[in-house]
């Protein structure tokens, strides 16, 4: 597949993350605010389960951290130049380039982790994803996204690059999950534990 975890298409965010791979790297390895969520996650999976890094970036910390707490995790992400940082610094990594709006590796999940990620496509791209995700889960399985507190769009920015951000409202995300089989069971808008990020956990019944 032709990377694309973003709506590069439509945003030039392949570029900026390209550019700016090594200094966001560097930058992650001292910045984990996603860390009491995935220590959540983490302690209601199996032993040795499989994790999706849907959007993994360079792998550092999220991917970086479940592997080293013995999980077998593949991380999925559109930019090259983010994943030969990820194989450089874990070279028995599972990596994969690719289009996460075309997500279909053939394989379940008991997670799915969109953390800063899933936010950057659109509205229309985030409602068509969430069913390819649900197909990714096995029953029981999370869905662990960031995206905003209400429905809108806004921009930001990566190393001085522009970056764009859509979300729907909770509860349109929670009509989307309903509608492939998951429920939303936890949302927490503007998480001080995660420096404002608002974050979303859905279960596959």
């Amino acid at each position: 597949m032709k990377g694309a975890g973003l709506a590069e298409a439509d945003h030039g965010h392949e570029a900026v993350y390209d550019r700016s791979a090594a200094e966001w790297h560097e930058g992650r390895a001292e910045f984990y605010p996603e860390r009491p969520w995935i220590d959540r996650l983490a302690a209601g999976l199996a032993p040795r389960a499989a994790v999706l890094d849907l959007g993994c970036g360079s792998g550092h910390p999220v991917a970086a951290d479940l592997t080293g707490r013995g999980f077998a995790v593949t991380g999925l992400d559109f930019s090259a130049a983010m994943l030969a940082v990820a194989r450089q610094a874990m070279p028995g990594g599972t990596w994969v380039q690719g289009d996460m709006r075309a997500l279909d590796l053939g394989a379940t999940f008991a997670a799915v982790i969109a953390w800063d990620s899933f936010f950057h496509l659109t509205a229309a791209e985030q409602a068509a994803l969430i069913p390819r995700i649900a197909a990714h889960l096995v029953p029981g399985g999370w869905f662990l996204y960031t995206a905003g507190p209400q429905e809108g769009e806004v921009w930001g920015a990566v190393s001085g690059g522009p970056v764009y951000h859509a979300s729907l409202s909770p509860a349109g995300y929670a009509a989307a999950l309903e509608g492939c089989g998951m429920i939303l069971r936890r949302f927490v808008a503007e998480d001080p534990e995660t420096a404002g990020r608002s974050v979303y956990l859905a279960e596959r019944r």
